[in-house]
């Protein structure tokens, strides 16, 4: 922090966090809530059975249909049976399905008439106007997905690069882990590199003369000077670079063989990654697309050793 006539000079990140900070705004009641915002609330004190809670995650994905279909055409939308769901209407604290579909019709009809006067809304709070700043961010992404061809190609080649390195340090290796840990369902040797300067350029080298071809690497701001250099570094060992970032131009876009540029969101303190993560992705779709049968014995195996092991819990 320097100082300006006196007193102290925040630094950027500080100047952000002072101008990014949360207000209070105004009271939000229940009525006002988002309409998935209350379904959430009026399903989630309650203990529910699997099927009960097929029947809530139902009417909150189609809340403004669900809410006026009779009992019997709700059964059979959600595959329960009738009984179930006059169980479900008691788990969440109603008399019967009738009450519950009254309750369901009032947020609905809020949902259908905030739609309407979506135009007319007040000027958004901060954390809205940082969802809006996404919102645009994955805008510009869907129209650069008109034409999908070269996040095709660049996931063909990726998919034949064997080893596969990806590349992220600091902030970016969130980004990086995402993408190696899906990888890995669908590819048989990705090397994630996560620490930068000698390590990482011990793994570059060695991916190259494992045979590998390509290196997907991720840098959003900061830009690290490491992450130029381990660029560098896969470029000289003969290696191919695949960039995800924010910015299309700089030292670090002039030396990868193919930039995929999008936007951060940069209305919080900290950036957060929308169009990055939805481009991740779009590259491991056109990877799982390049080699299907692969893809398929790949996962098919994941799936009976994650059964035979309970990884996961059963929703």
């Amino acid at each position: 922090m320097g100082r300006e006539g006196g007193a102290p000079v925040p630094s950027p990140q500080q100047a952000r966090a002072q101008a990014s900070a949360i207000g209070s705004g105004k009271p939000v009641t229940e009525a006002e809530a988002a309409p998935t915002t209350r379904l959430r609330a009026l399903f989630d004190g309650p203990r529910l059975s699997p099927g009960q809670r097929r029947i809530a995650q139902y009417l909150i994905e189609h809340i403004t249909e669900a809410a006026f279909l009779s009992i019997t055409d709700l059964a059979e939308r959600v595959g329960v049976s009738q009984p179930s769901v006059t169980r479900f209407a008691s788990a969440v604290g109603f008399s019967g399905y009738p009450a519950l579909r009254e309750r369901l019709q009032s947020i609905a009809l809020s949902k259908l008439a905030g739609a309407s006067d979506a135009a007319e809304e007040a000027r958004p709070n901060e954390l809205q106007a940082a969802v809006d700043a996404e919102i645009d961010n994955l805008e510009d992404l869907r129209r650069d997905f008109a034409d999908p061809e070269r996040v095709v190609e660049t996931g063909r080649a990726l998919s034949r690069s064997a080893p596969l390195t990806v590349l992220g340090l600091r902030i970016s290796g969130s980004l990086a882990e995402y993408f190696a840990y899906a990888a890995r369902r669908i590819h048989p040797d990705v090397r994630l590199v996560t620490r930068g300067g000698s390590v990482a350029y011990d793994a570059l080298l060695q991916s190259r003369e494992a045979g590998g071809t390509w290196v997907l690497a991720f840098t959003m701001p900061r830009h690290a000077h490491e992450t130029l250099t381990a660029v560098r570094v896969a470029r000289r060992a003969g290696l191919r670079v695949a960039l995800v970032t924010d910015l299309g131009l700089g030292p670090l876009a002039d030396e990868a063989d193919v930039v995929f540029a999008t936007g951060t969101g940069s209305r919080l303190v900290f950036d957060s990654y929308a169009a990055p993560a939805v481009l991740s992705a779009a590259l491991l779709q056109a990877m799982t697309d390049a080699d299907p049968e692969r893809t398929q014995a790949r996962l098919e195996d994941y799936e009976q050793v994650a059964d035979e092991h309970a990884f996961f819990l059963k929703d």
